[in-house]
């Protein structure tokens, strides 16, 4: 099954993202945004005008209730594996390949083995495309809905085409939250990151449920934005967040990963972690 909308895969944002916080990248070079391939703006353009406040509820009622089928882990890797990127020429890798190689890169660095299972999984959510979700609704920097846009998030020129922009209740620093209220009052963008978070919240670990929640949230961890609703816990929880964000980025390579000789071990991490069948 082929993914609908402007990027030629879902790999194409996240290999944007990793050479937008490339550390080698010179200061001037940090928000040069002039040699983006125009799918990557296109995408940027229909996500920042399409994520509003209203959207985020309907599609929390829609599927964080996790109604909508039941399955084992590696099932739901499997079923992601068969989002198809036909149009990307860069690469042969699966999406079980790139997930195992951050998880092998976290393995290697001799991290506990719920971080493990936390590179293999945090990208399950991406499932939403199987369901239908265009591109934008599934993959992108994350921002909270019903206050003021950062000029932290990339592109923030285009929420002048969101509707939230014109209502002046969402467009204080607060908007309709309060300081230090805390991130899990906080209605962020909605995407892959938000539904498996709500799948993997009575199995796994805070920390890892933190990094599964957050990892696209660049604004914050990357940029230092939005600290004003975050509460003391926040902060302290963020540290793993960014803990895990350069085997996120930077653990690709076009080594494939031999899934047969691994499986065994990364099976034996869910059944640990996840019963046999899990809602979705």
């Amino acid at each position: 099954m082929n993914v609908q909308g402007p990027l030629q895969s879902l790999e194409q944002w996240d290999d944007f993202v990793g050479e937008r916080y490339n550390p080698n990248k010179k200061t001037e070079e940090f928000r040069d945004y002039s040699k983006t391939t125009p799918g990557v703006v296109e995408f940027y353009r229909q996500n920042h005008a399409r994520q509003t406040h209203q959207f985020v509820l309907e599609k929390k009622r829609q599927y964080a209730g996790l109604t909508r089928t039941k399955m084992s882990i590696w099932e739901a890797l499997d079923y992601l594996n068969t989002l198809v990127d036909e149009s990307d020429p860069d690469t042969d890798l699966s999406q079980i390949d790139h997930n195992l190689q951050a998880a092998e890169a976290i393995r290697r660095d001799g991290h506990p083995d719920w971080f493990q299972l936390t590179g293999l999984l945090h990208d399950i959510g991406k499932v939403l495309c199987l369901y239908g979700e265009e591109q934008w609704a599934v993959v992108g920097d994350t921002f909270p809905t019903g206050c003021a846009y950062s000029d932290k998030i990339v592109f923030p020129e285009f929420f002048e085409a969101n509707p939230d922009s014109k209502k002046p209740v969402y467009q204080t620093q607060l908007g309709i939250y309060e300081k230090g209220c805390g991130l899990d009052k906080v209605d962020l963008s909605w995407g892959h990151d938000e539904y498996f978070y709500h799948i993997a919240k009575p199995y796994l670990p805070e920390p890892a449920l933190y990094m599964i929640r957050y990892h696209s949230f660049y604004p914050a961890h990357r940029e230092g934005a939005y600290d004003y609703l975050m509460n003391d816990h926040d902060r302290e929880m963020f540290e793993w967040v960014k803990k895990f964000n350069p085997y996120d980025l930077y653990s690709k390579s076009d080594s494939k990963p031999k899934v047969s000789e691994l499986k065994p071990y990364y099976q034996g991490l869910i059944e640990k972690y996840f019963p046999s069948q899990v809602n979705f």
